[in-house]
């Protein structure tokens, strides 16, 4: 079985690349039928390298240049086969984040680069870093067969050396779902919810204008919006937003339809509140938008799922257009959500719909996947070194 070496936020680090890493690995792990630790190469800022402490942990502070380079001499000398790299724009130092090239440049291991965030049309000074990434690595990831086109389309990747893996989930256990709703207060309500971490990008307000009319045919619906005020929204503008959101719930007479959970959710808080509500919606406004764990969490999770049609949604529920809305229109979201609560079947319809495409989303299937793929990349390389032999 290969060795393999991770490169991203880690848990106990509180976002969403870390906990993706932390059950990446967990699920290869599973899948190699290994329990030895393989080692994560912890991105961080100064104050956060004492929480990495484990010895398979190998903290690299983002902003100091050297250290990437130190940390690539010291995976060469090592056993490990293949070095899979987390890419997300703001975990790594320089401008763009290009001191990771600092890194793969001197890297002598096979490299499997993940792209957690691809554009359509990328601009300077991302476009150029994220080139060389792209070409440093020996193969390339996207959960999203749209990042397939933008590569070879803005960076020029070909075909063998992409792949398309979904987002990884957790396996839904719908046993709890009962359970869960009481304990949540949702006994007898029907539950549309909401996760991430606060701010305009978010569109809640589509949700709630909406509400105001739907409200009146379902009385029993309510909205649950989870989840902190983004830090750096806090920074520039403290909870103007979360106000305005509270100001607009009084306007709209919505207080018993509306319910906050302004707290950091651990994973499996959150995953049971997903598991347990109705339908998970989406309003993003921003139709760029490449990858939504959160979306992807409800589609593995089996819940029926609304959106706005940005370009991960719209790959996700794979040309079942009619769980779709544009942003801004209230009229379509209120009849949408008046039909989905009283026509009958439709929202069992929609949840088998979404467990067909979430089931190839569990975390078992993924890992599997990702160990494959590991495998054949080591695999090319030992090839290509023996014919340069």
């Amino acid at each position: 079985m290969p060795q393999i070496a991770y490169v991203s936020t880690y848990v106990p680090k509180k976002c969403g690349l870390a906990t993706y890493t932390h059950h990446l690995r967990e699920a290869i792990s599973h899948a190699k039928g290994s329990r030895s630790p393989e080692p994560v190469i912890t991105m961080c800022n100064p104050d956060e390298q004492d929480d990495y402490r484990e010895t398979w942990m190998l903290p690299l502070v983002k902003q100091e240049r050297d250290a990437y380079r130190r940390t690539a001499e010291l995976i060469n000398q090592s056993s490990i086969d293949v070095v899979s790299v987390q890419h997300e724009f703001g975990i790594f130092g320089g401008e763009a984040g290009s001191y990771l090239l600092e890194f793969l440049h001197r890297l002598k291991k096979p490299v499997v680069t993940t792209f957690h965030t691809l554009f359509e049309q990328p601009v300077e000074p991302y476009a150029p870093v994220q080139r060389e990434i792209a070409h440093c690595s020996d193969h390339l990831l996207v959960m999203n067969r749209k990042g397939l086109v933008y590569l070879k389309d803005s960076f020029g990747i070909s075909s063998d050396k992409m792949t398309f893996i979904p987002h990884g989930t957790p396996v839904p256990n719908k046993a709890d779902r009962p359970k869960i709703r009481k304990a949540a207060g949702w006994e007898h309500r029907k539950v549309l919810f909401t996760f991430g971490l606060l701010g305009r990008s978010k569109g809640i307000e589509l949700i709630l204008q909406a509400m105001a009319t739907a409200v009146q045919a379902v009385p029993e619906l309510l909205y649950v919006i989870a989840g902190q005020t983004h830090p750096e929204v806090r920074k520039h503008e403290g909870e103007a937003y979360r106000d305005e959101l509270k100001a607009l719930i009084r306007q709209l007479g919505l207080e018993h339809h509306v319910q906050w959970v302004d707290r950091y959710l651990p994973e499996d808080e959150l995953v049971s509140l997903i598991s347990a509500c109705d339908l998970y919606v989406t309003p993003y406004p921003g139709m760029s938008q490449i990858t939504s764990g959160t979306l992807a969490y409800a589609a593995g999770l089996g819940r029926p799922i609304l959106s706005t049609p940005y370009v991960y949604a719209r790959d996700l529920v794979q040309g079942r257009e009619e769980m779709l809305l544009p942003y801004g229109d209230v009229d379509a979201w209120s009849a949408k959500l008046i039909e989905v609560f009283t026509y009958p079947g439709m929202l069992a319809d929609w949840e088998r719909l979404i467990s067909e495409i979430g089931r190839s989303m569990h975390w078992p299937h993924v890992g599997a996947q990702h160990l494959r793929l590991f495998q054949r990349v080591i695999t090319q390389q030992g090839n290509k070194i023996a014919d340069v032999v």
